[in-house]
């Protein structure tokens, strides 16, 4: 018996969305933002994404447990085949395979959609410390995308500067 459904997300998760990204938003540089958006503003981004992107979530026993979605890397043409991923696990329920799911899942439905280049921005630092570890670059990596750009000291959170990695697979 399957552990975890995966699903597209509806606005009725937005609440619960928000509070898995909490935790990221608070206590990691995992999110480079320093407020958690309100429940308004995240099903009106929900709803953005959604008008022409993969949105899914990972539910247990009724539960969202994390949530994967696509979004355009930039609005010129020439870059209509490529998409931006973000994925967000309760910490919770990390390293339980959610992740490789729900990637799973997005990337079949964003190939369906002739989406051919995916991005993933990480951020990072050299040296893990409390508020961001090698997780999310080592996730990307056993989901065979590759570093393709590392941007240095470009976000700035809890007083300290972090890198951000582009990490890219063709599909």
């Amino acid at each position: 018996m399957e552990m975890y459904k995966i699903r597209e997300a509806t606005l009725e998760d937005a609440e619960r969305l928000v509070e898995i990204y909490s935790h990221y938003v608070l206590n990691t540089a995992v999110s480079f933002e320093y407020e958690v958006p309100t429940v308004t503003e995240f099903r009106e981004r929900m709803r953005n994404i959604m008008k022409k992107y993969p949105y899914l979530v990972a539910v247990k026993d009724d539960l969202v447990v994390g949530y994967v979605y696509s979004g355009a890397y930039s609005t010129r043409e020439a870059y209509s085949w490529t998409a931006a991923n973000s994925i967000y696990v309760d910490k919770d329920y990390r390293r339980q395979g959610i992740g490789s799911l729900l990637y799973g899942e997005l990337e079949k439905r964003l190939k369906e959609q002739g989406i051919v280049n995916l991005l993933a921005g990480s951020a990072f630092c050299d040296v893990e410390d409390e508020y961001l570890t090698h997780a999310s670059y080592k996730f990307h990596k056993h989901m065979g995308y590759e570093k393709v750009a590392q941007l240095k000291a470009i976000g700035k959170k809890f007083d300290r500067w972090y890198d951000l990695l582009w990490m890219q697979k063709k599909i």
